[in-house]
């Protein structure tokens, strides 16, 4: 088997190498910061009725470390736009299964990659509600798409001072978590914290499922710790930069959860916000966490602090998120127009823009409904496709330049693997339906286009095709 390519085939591509280590560190945690801990809380309460649901955060972080040094793998020997995209290409036959992996990660791309960042306007609508206590439901949405309008627009220009703003937005978010953990350690009470109710660890087939439930919301938070290797292009010395950056996040992010989550328990009662279906307020649990302590004034200030945060999570990930459609249109994956780089200031524009307006479209849906959605879809293809991927690799391509390689291996692509199931398995039956669908009208979809094309599968290989 040839090795596969590490990167896109084209290597005249005219995309800048400007992302560092402390620019790739800050890519990845804007993005797995974000706002996610600021807004999940009550629902992940809310997945077990307490605090136990806290365990939930461990079986995400015991899922997020394997699966990181997958990512750390395939995107240090494969350094390319489009993260997944390549590995999956390359790993199952670039000419063969490979075209259809590819295929099917760009389809449910489409609909995932929006459906994250939307979950981000939300938050930043939610939030916003606190500085503005009479907002109506449209006027929520209104904040929302005016968010993503602006991201589009901060986005709409070159690398070299994207880096810059990463960086910026890295900061100030931060200064917001590091906010919220000091307050919190201030002011703990343990038995505010760790008041469970009456049988909170009795093992049923109840609390397996809101085990998973509780699951999903952790690794929707943990989401992020990959966005460097969606922008391999440009990236310096991606063999040591990706892995590294990608390892960092992942630990640093789970001290820092960990912390975020007791320091809001421990100063708010959690029968305050959970069932958050039943309690509006839940949508700015912190604001209410700093208005107890500090008073209102103090609070709105925060809120702006949390603002700032929300923005740096959407604007880390619809940057790396606009470099996967572009890539794959290069290599002829998917639409042409794509592909197209701005003329003088060589970024994916027209990825960047249909992205953006899919992500202001998702964000009028509720938050757990974006979330099971966005999950359900990436799971499959995404997730439990790259722990394949990676062991065909390793088989196919003994001798392909690793600069890091897995420790342990196999046992975290096992333990991904497991994990990824069990969150899968026990999302309820209607977002299965949906999960599962989408792959199956998207396979349909790419036959339906194989054979117009005269491509494989209704074409031979091409004779230096992977065997």
């Amino acid at each position: 088997m040839s090795h596969p390519t590490s990167g896109s085939e084209n290597e005249s591509r005219p995309l800048l190498r400007r992302f560092g280590l402390l620019q790739a560190i800050a890519l990845n945690m804007s993005n797995m910061l974000g706002v996610g801990p600021f807004i999940t809380i009550p629902l992940l309460m809310s997945a077990l009725g307490g605090p136990q649901a806290m365990v939930g955060w461990l079986v995400a972080v015991l899922i997020a470390i394997p699966d990181g040094m997958i990512w750390s793998e395939l995107g240090a020997a494969m350094p390319g736009s489009g993260g997944s995209y390549i590995y999956l290409r390359e790993a199952y036959g670039r000419e063969t299964f490979g075209r259809l992996m590819a295929f099917l990660f760009i389809w449910q791309f489409i609909l995932s990659g929006p459906l994250e960042i939307a979950s981000g306007y939300i938050g930043f609508a939610r939030y916003t509600g606190y500085v503005w206590p009479g907002i109506t439901s449209s006027g929520t949405l209104l904040v929302a798409a005016a968010v993503g309008i602006v991201n589009i627009v901060l986005l709409y220009r070159r690398i070299t001072s994207i880096g810059t703003i990463t960086v910026s937005l890295w900061i100030g978010t931060l200064l917001t978590t590091l906010a919220v953990i000091v307050t919190g350690a201030m002011h703990f009470s343990a038995a505010r914290a760790f008041d469970f109710p009456p049988g909170a660890f009795s093992f049923s087939l109840g609390f397996l499922f809101g085990l998973g439930a509780a699951s999903r919301i952790g690794v929707y938070d943990y989401l992020g710790y990959y966005d460097i290797c969606y922008i391999g292009d440009e990236v310096k010395e991606p063999g040591r930069t990706i892995p590294r950056s990608i390892i960092i996040s992942v630990i640093a992010v789970a001290v820092i959860y960990f912390a975020i989550n007791l320091s809001i328990i421990g100063v708010v009662p959690w029968r305050e916000f959970v069932p958050a279906s039943a309690h509006p307020e839940s949508g700015f649990v912190v604001s209410l966490m700093m208005e107890k302590i500090y008073g209102a004034k103090v609070a709105t200030v925060f809120t702006a602090m949390v603002l700032w945060t929300a923005f740096g999570s959407v604007f880390a990930l619809l940057l790396g998120y606009s470099r996967i459609p572009y890539a794959a249109a290069l290599d002829g994956y998917f639409f042409k127009v794509f592909g197209r780089l701005h003329p003088t200031k060589k970024f994916p524009y027209v990825a960047l823009i249909v992205l953006g307006v899919i992500s202001i479209i998702c964000s009028f849906f509720s938050l757990d409904a974006v979330i099971d959605a966005l999950i359900s879809t990436r799971i499959l293809v995404q997730f439990i496709g790259q722990v394949f991927a990676l062991i065909l690799l390793r088989r196919r391509a003994p001798d392909m330049p690793r600069p890091y390689r897995m420790w342990l291996y196999p046992l975290p692509s096992i333990i991904a693997l497991v994990g990824w199931i069990f969150i899968f398995a026990t999302t309820p039956w209607p977002v299965i339906v949906l999960g599962l669908g989408m792959l199956t009208l998207g396979a349909g979809v790419f036959l339906a286009w194989s054979w117009r094309s005269a491509s494989w599968p209704f074409a031979p290989a091409s004779p230096d095709a992977p065997a």
